[in-house]
This record gives C-alpha cells, sequence and structure tokens, in this order.
C-alpha cells in the first residue's frame, strides 16, 4: 500500500471523528501502520493541514507534547552542569532587570539546588555518628543555613544532609564526615584544660614545611598557591579553608597586657577558645600577680569574693537560706564559693566591661541583708568586739572588721590594730589547752 493512501485512512479514521467512510474492517491496523511510518519518516504534512483559523479556535496549534520552558528532566550530573553554564550565558545576554532575566535566574537557582541534591543524595543515615572522638547528631532543622566546617561551602539543610558535633559544634555534610582529619577539641579541654600563656608564639612557614597546620595543604605569603593566615593564639600558619578570619579575646594578652581586642584565630582554635572561655583555669597571682596594682577593679572584685566565701558557712548552716537557695545565683561562676583564686577568660571579659562588678556587688548585698536583717539565727552567730567592748554585732565581712586568722574572731579593724596584746579568744584557748594538760588524770590519783 502506497504511503499516501495509508495517511489518508489515518487522517479520516483519527484526525475527523464523525468522518467513519472507508473505516471499517482494516482501519484500525491500517491506522497503526500509518502512525509508525510517520515516526520512522521526515514528512511535512500539507498545506491543507496546516494550521488555520479554525484549528486556532479549537486550540490544537499549542504544542501540548513539547518540553515546557524551564522544565529539565535530566538527572544526570554532566547535563546539569551543561544547563547551568547554559543558563548563566542566557542571564548574561538577557536585558537587565527584566522579566526574562529574573525567570533565568529563578531557574539557575533549581538547577544549581538539584546538581547539589544529586551530588550529596538525601538517604537515610543514623542520627549518631562517632569519628575522632567527635561525635554527631543528624540535623533536623532545614530551615538553617550553615557552612561545612570541612569543605567551607553551604549546607542546604533543605536538600542536604548535615551533622553537628555535640561536643565541640563541628558542622559538615554527611558526605565530608570520612575526610575529617581532625579529632573533637572537647577530648582536649577534658584532658588539658590550660591556655598558651605565650602571646603569639610564632615559629615561621619553614618549620611548618610551608603548610597548613591543621590539613597541610601548601600555602605561603604570597597567596600562591594559597593564602598562609596566622592565628594569633597559637602563633601558627594555616589556608583558607581552615582560617576563616574569626575573632577572639586572646587569653595571654589579658593576662599580661589587660587587652580584649579582638584578633584573628583558626577554626580549631576558635572552637577552642569557645568551650574555655568559661573554666576557671587562670591563677592571676601567680602568672601576673603585678595586675591587681594597676586593674582597680580586680582589687574590687577579689574583695567581694572574699566576703562571698566567709558568707557560705551561715548560709550552709542556715535552714531558711538552703531553702531560698541563696547560694544557686552564683550557679554560673561556681567557683566563686570554692575559692577567690581561679578566673575564667569570660570573668576577666566581664571584669574590663563592667557587668561582673555590678552583677557581684547585687549578690553580695542580698546575702548580706539575710545574714544581718532578714534571718535570726545567721544574726546570733555574728561577734561582738571583745576590745572595745561595744554592743553592735559584727560580721566577719563588715568592711570596717579584722579577723584573726588564728581562732576567726572578729573585731574592730582599729581595735585590732591599737591592741598589742594578743587576741583575747586565742588566750582564752591556750589556757584552757594548759588547763587540761596540767590536770592529772583519775587513774593517776588512784
Amino acid at each position: 500500500m502506497e504511503y499516501d493512501e495509508k495517511l489518508v485512512r489515518f487522517r479520516q479514521a483519527h484526525l475527523n471523528p464523525f468522518n467513519k467512510q472507508g473505516v471499517e474492517g482494516k482501519g484500525d491496523q491500517d491506522a497503526s501502520e500509518a502512525i509508525e511510518d510517520l515516526l520512522h519518516r521526515d514528512v511535512s504534512p500539507p498545506d491543507s493541514y496546516r494550521c488555520t483559523e479554525r484549528m486556532m479556535d479549537l486550540g490544537l496549534a499549542e504544542d501540548h507534547f513539547s518540553r515546557p520552558e524551564g522544565l529539565f528532566l535530566t538527572s544526570d550530573i554532566q547535563q546539569l552542569q551543561q544547563a547551568i553554564e547554559e543558563c548563566k550565558q542566557l542571564i548574561l545576554e538577557l536585558p537587565e532587570h527584566s522579566e526574562r532575566q529574573k525567570d533565568a535566574v529563578v531557574r539557575l537557582i533549581h538547577l544549581r539546588l538539584k546538581l547539589q541534591e544529586l551530588k550529596d543524595p538525601n538517604e537515610d543515615e543514623p542520627n549518631i555518628r562517632i569519628l575522632l572522638e567527635h561525635r554527631f547528631f543528624k540535623e533536623k532543622n532545614k530551615s538553617v543555613k550553615q557552612t561545612c566546617d570541612k569543605c567551607s561551602t553551604i549546607i542546604w539543610g533543605l536538600i542536604q544532609t548535615w551533622y553537628t558535633c555535640t561536643g565541640c559544634f563541628y558542622r559538615c555534610h554527611n558526605k565530608c564526615l570520612n575526610l575529617i582529619t581532625k579529632s573533637c577539641v572537647r577530648s582536649k579541654v577534658s584532658h588539658q584544660a590550660e591556655y598558651e600563656l605565650n602571646i603569639c608564639p610564632e615559629s615561621g612557614l619553614d618549620s611548618q614545611d610551608y603548610r597548613c597546620t591543621e590539613c597541610r595543604a601548601p600555602i605561603s605569603l604570597r597567596a600562591i598557591p594559597s593564602e598562609a593566615r596566622q592565628c594569633d593564639y597559637t602563633g601558627q600558619y594555616y589556608c583558607s579553608n581552615c582560617h576563616w578570619n574569626d575573632l577572639a579575646v586572646i587569653p595571654a594578652r589579658v593576662i599580661h597586657n589587660w587587652d580584649f581586642e579582638l584578633r584573628k584565630v583558626s577554626r580549631c582554635t576558635m572552637r577552642y577558645l569557645t568551650l574555655m572561655v568559661g573554666r576557671p583555669v587562670l591563677k592571676l597571682r601567680e602568672t601576673n600577680p603585678l595586675l591587681f596594682n594597676y586593674v582597680e577593679e580586680l582589687v574590687e572584685i577579689r574583695k567581694l569574693r572574699q566576703d562571698i566565701l566567709l558568707m557560705k558557712p551561715y548560709f550552709i548552716t542556715c535552714k531558711e537560706a538552703m531553702e531560698a537557695r541563696l547560694l544557686l545565683q552564683l550557679q554560673d561562676r561556681q567557683h566563686f564559693v570554692e575559692n577567690d583564686e581561679m578566673y575564667s577568660l569570660q570573668d576577666l571579659i566581664d571584669i574590663s566591661s563592667g557587668r561582673l562588678g555590678c552583677s557581684l556587688t547585687e549578690i553580695h548585698t542580698t546575702f548580706a541583708k539575710h545574714i544581718k536583717l532578714d534571718c535570726e539565727k545567721c544574726q546570733a552567730k555574728g561577734f561582738v568586739c571583745e576590745l572595745c567592748k561595744e554592743g553592735d554585732v559584727l560580721f566577719p565581712f563588715d568592711s570596717h572588721t579584722s579577723v584573726c586568722q588564728d581562732c576567726s574572731a572578729v573585731f574592730h579593724r582599729d581595735c585590732y590594730y591599737d591592741n598589742s596584746t594578743t587576741c583575747p579568744k586565742c588566750a582564752r584557748l591556750n589556757l584552757r589547752k594548759h588547763a587540761v594538760v596540767q590536770e592529772p588524770s583519775p587513774d593517776a590519783l588512784e
């Protein structure tokens, strides 16, 4: 059968459903043969069957089987990359601020998201991963945009799986987990909680073999092949992936120079300082005792801490104070009720800004008010100066009193220093001891 005859039968059977003449019997078979021939031939339809106004009215002019603009069915990474490059070129060619350019930009974003999804598929991953002492927890927040600490690229939480270390807050893609080479900083804080107290101890790039301290990537001061960035805390050099120019207060500069200026540190150092900032590991009297001669705020804080330590025995033996949980007002600075020597870096920062002085003064006032005014049991534990015999009740944390170092008796300061003799309470205790020693035992009398 000739092709033209097949084509005529196909049109009669399908294009015109009202014309059933000549479609009996072999019409369906002939139509199928015509479709098969049309799929394998490149033949233009006759002019009589081209688009007319009647066909336009019926909606037949629209190509319902063509691919809509902006819809990409590619699933291969190379094809997506090619589509991204074509879309970028199209954006450059289109007029600026035009609607078509805006649509192209939106299309480019969708293409890049699709590419990221293919590179890091959203698979079922365990909620907890333990690696190099890191304890990674799978994040479920999809709306927060973070940056991967390993590859320094954006984490698209909507389509990518990412983890956060519960110890040092290290964040990374799921695909970057197996590439991590640095152990968790939390382990260092737990086993070796101390600061580098030398100011920027630089040793030079040659001691590092011109490589990044952390990832061992080649670096140089000329930024070829990668820029060398110095950490002001360790004095060592890092690449741009391991050093993001984070700013932090350097403990050594604070202790030696009382300098709180923010300086650039590496990512690893930033995490370490963040974990260490609240730990009381600085003993100023041993490291730099002269600092108390030049910083008045330190002297005031030391006096307040000494007074709080003197108030602590009152609260421990007072039922009302224990029920009111007065000591919990210092729960963020637990070391303040243990000693007056250790400081954390956060303490020194708050002293410099004035925040610690104000808050500690309020707590000191609250504690003193409970002991001297509110609680009768605590008032009964006061002292009377045995040197002047005046009737006012004294407490060891009063500013005008002095405390005997041997028996903890409290006196007026002026009375204590004007007295040339020994402490009356100490004298009584010594007499009592001698009396006990000289008194004969009942066995000796028998």
